[in-house]
């Protein structure tokens, strides 16, 4: 196989991580606080935070204002829909190709390089709002476009991070980022919207387009990252290696097949609309706001994450909480009880997420953390997309609660039997995947010699 020469990557490594003070003396409310060290010792990953966190948020505005300035142009829902269709392919793609670039370029370039072109992106998006007449078939190809860079940046972004911060940090880094994600997924949203419908999307879409902008500016402040040690070219024999990989570690398995499962068959967010009705038409925004907000709350307690070992029970367990609440919900009769069951739902989500992140950065080794950075990708992003299919054509044939509440129900026999079928998985202690990725690099290490 092809490799590229090694890199000393001796300039990334942070600064020293304190002795953490004993649980003892924090108090009960200290024991839920999220850990601030990644953000106080790297510099790196501080602007790396910044960048992401400023960039979703924009991105987020987008993802809203997009589909309504379609609906606006076409009154048509199938064109909007047909928008989805569009995004599905090259994201799924892109991600396989970022995966193998992530380990062979400067992943810190990779992602200045992507937010740069969808930057533009959002800069033509703006100047086709502004003509007496947008094009329809602009918002499709950069819908496409924005789509395929994201699936070429991703990657790059997921295998940086335990570049920048040490293994025993990286519970911490998934809450931080996780309270960044979901303050943009609910704030994003909610400003485009209003925003498009009282100042027109150009006003939404340079919003996005300024994000960017700070953005690039951080990732450009930030030191380079070479690529790993012997870095493979890539290729399809080293995207198949990537894969092989996967399914040699049941651990890694379980968290792609046990999300997958709970999001295609307990995604119930293409019925909102018409579950809305029953509650008042104007309640399909708090339907869609009501998981982020759950998950928001797991996010900001979410400091004991980093002292449970036991991560693939801990995902098993939050998977089929949310199974367990989409059941409620389905049944739920009263507005406020659904909202409260979709904010637990979205809770457990959150719990499962952060495990299932910090099971990839702690235990995949660096050279082949960007391959699997794609096969994640992949595993997270068709199930919802999937899932939302799955629910309709279950509600047309039977009726929207049978859909959600069969659902629900499937994730959690899914969930069960995912964990009879990968009982390492149940048992995966986060120290030994710690101490496994320790030895696979220091072994890679030995057999290519000193960079």
């Amino acid at each position: 196989m092809e490799t590229q020469q090694p890199h000393s990557p001796a300039h990334l490594k942070p600064d020293p991580v304190p002795e953490p003070s004993a649980g003892a003396d924090k108090g009960f409310f200290g024991a839920f606080a999220i850990n601030p060290a990644p953000l106080r010792i790297s510099r790196d990953y501080r602007l790396l935070f910044l960048s992401q966190t400023i960039s979703f948020f924009g991105s987020m505005m987008t993802f809203v204002v997009l589909p309504w300035q379609m609906y606006q142009l076409t009154r048509s829902s199938l064109m909007v829909g047909l928008l989805g269709v569009t995004e599905f392919v090259p994201t799924i793609t892109m991600a396989f190709v970022g995966g193998a670039l992530a380990d062979y370029v400067d992943r810190r370039r990779m992602v200045l390089m992507t937010e740069l072109l969808m930057a533009v992106s959002s800069a033509l998006l703006v100047l086709n709002s502004l003509l007496p007449h947008p094009q329809v078939w602009v918002l499709f190809l950069f819908a496409t476009a924005i789509a395929g860079l994201n699936g070429l940046k991703r990657p790059s972004l997921e295998a940086l991070t335990p570049r920048l911060v040490p293994a025993d940090l990286i519970p911490a880094v998934s809450a931080l980022r996780a309270v960044g994600t979901t303050l943009g997924g609910v704030l994003g949203p909610a400003l485009g919207g209003v925003l498009a419908t009282a100042a027109g999307p150009a006003v939404a879409y340079s919003i996005d387009l300024t994000t960017f902008l700070i953005s690039l500016f951080a990732l450009w402040m930030m030191r380079a990252t070479p690529p790993p040690l012997n870095a493979d070219r890539p290729s399809l024999r080293s995207l198949i290696e990537g894969l092989r990989y996967a399914r040699s570690r049941p651990e890694l398995m379980g968290t792609y097949l046990i999300d997958m499962n709970a999001m295609f068959f307990g995604m119930p967010m293409a019925l909102f609309p018409a579950i809305a009705i029953k509650f008042g038409g104007a309640s399909v925004g708090l339907l869609y706001a009501a998981p982020s907000v759950g998950a928001f709350f797991a996010s900001v307690a979410s400091g004991w994450s980093g002292r449970a070992h036991r991560h693939g029970m801990v995902v098993t367990v939050a998977a089929a909480i949310w199974g367990v609440a989409i059941v409620a919900f389905g049944f739920a009769d009263r507005l406020w009880l659904a909202l409260l069951w979709l904010a637990v739902a979205g809770a457990g989500d959150m719990v499962s997420g952060l495990f299932r992140m910090t099971i990839w950065n702690q235990t995949i080794p660096d050279h082949l953390r960007g391959r699997l950075a794609g096969i994640e990708m992949v595993s997270y992003m068709s199930g919802p997309m999937l899932g939302n299919a799955e629910a309709g054509i279950v509600a047309s044939i039977f009726g929207i609660r049978t859909s959600v509440v069969s659902g629900g129900i499937l994730c959690v026999l899914g969930t069960g039997l995912l964990a009879l079928v990968y009982p390492a998985f149940w048992h995966y202690d986060g120290r030994a995947g710690l101490l496994r990725k320790h030895r696979e690099e220091a072994e890679r290490a030995a057999m290519v010699g000193p960079a």
